[in-house]
């Protein structure tokens, strides 16, 4: 007997494969040209040899890229982690509020929180730059962290408001009733089901207070710059010989937090996103 051709499903499946791995490789070639220039000692990086595997494998371009990343990565980790995490608390208390305790003009007060989303960075620079001025905080890594979370509480807002929408209301009532209040009924019945919310506004929170640029060279000072402004500096600094083997590494480095945190948290990213879209 003959084997029974291939259904349509079924090719259109290995279709779909083989691009779905051709769009990868394509993903993977830069990431693949970093890795091994990263390893190449300084006479092996140049553009002609971009695609070859080193000759000699070396760490001089990871040490150099160490040494002059570290303050700024340092600083980075200070602002990211503590701007992600008092954005997240801010927005699942105002979440929390805005779908479980209504009061007379919450539509109202959500409708502004959410009007903050569309402000753009530059139309406030100047009027931030001076704020931060008058409160003692400019050029500092706490003000570059009440910059961040301010922006960031309308989107954590949002996401937490959405998230808790799906809590029965029945919840809230019954702590009500069990004598709980405000503060009681969101630690005990609110805080322990946020999970994928947080996991959602860490991510979210994290990655744009890494990656940014504007505020922290507008707002910052070598002190308190974080490590796309030193990575910035390094790729720029005019040197002679361009050392691709340190930029390469550098670039890594300052990518691998961001990679780290989508793997530890990734998984419950796309649930924590999707909670409030049936209802809300």
């Amino acid at each position: 007997m003959t084997a029974p051709a291939p259904t349509a499903g079924r090719r259109m499946r290995a279709v779909k494969l083989a691009v779905l791995l051709a769009f990868v490789l394509l993903f993977l070639i830069p990431v693949y040209v970093l890795v091994v220039t990263s390893f190449k000692p300084l006479d092996e990086a140049d553009a002609s040899s971009a695609w070859s595997l080193p000759d000699n494998w070396s760490t001089s371009g990871w040490s150099a890229a160490w040494h002059d990343l570290r303050p700024g990565l340092e600083n980075s980790v200070k602002i990211a982690v503590t701007g992600s995490v008092i954005s997240a608390l801010l927005g699942s208390l105002n979440g929390y509020v805005l779908s479980k305790w209504r009061f007379p003009g919450s539509d109202v007060v959500f409708t502004l929180f959410l009007f903050g989303m569309f402000i753009p960075y530059q139309a406030v620079m100047i009027p931030l730059a001076g704020l931060l001025t008058d409160m003692e905080l400019s050029g500092t890594i706490r003000g570059l962290i009440l910059a961040h979370v301010v922006y960031g509480i309308p989107i954590c807002t949002l996401i937490f408001r959405n998230y808790y929408v799906t809590v029965p209301d029945e919840l809230i009532e019954a702590a009500r009733v069990d004598g709980a209040g405000m503060l009681r009924t969101y630690w005990s019945i609110m805080l322990p089901v946020s999970g994928p919310a947080f996991a959602v506004t860490l991510i979210w929170q994290f990655t744009s207070m890494w990656n940014d640029f504007l505020f922290a060279v507008f707002l910052g000072t070598p002190d308190s710059w974080p490590v796309t402004v030193t990575l910035n500096n390094l790729a720029g600094s005019g040197a002679v010989a361009v050392q691709y083997n340190q930029q390469m590494a550098s670039a890594l480095l300052a990518s691998l937090p961001t990679v780290l945190v989508y793997l530890l948290l990734g998984r419950f990213f796309m649930r924590g996103l999707m909670a409030g879209a049936l209802k809300g």
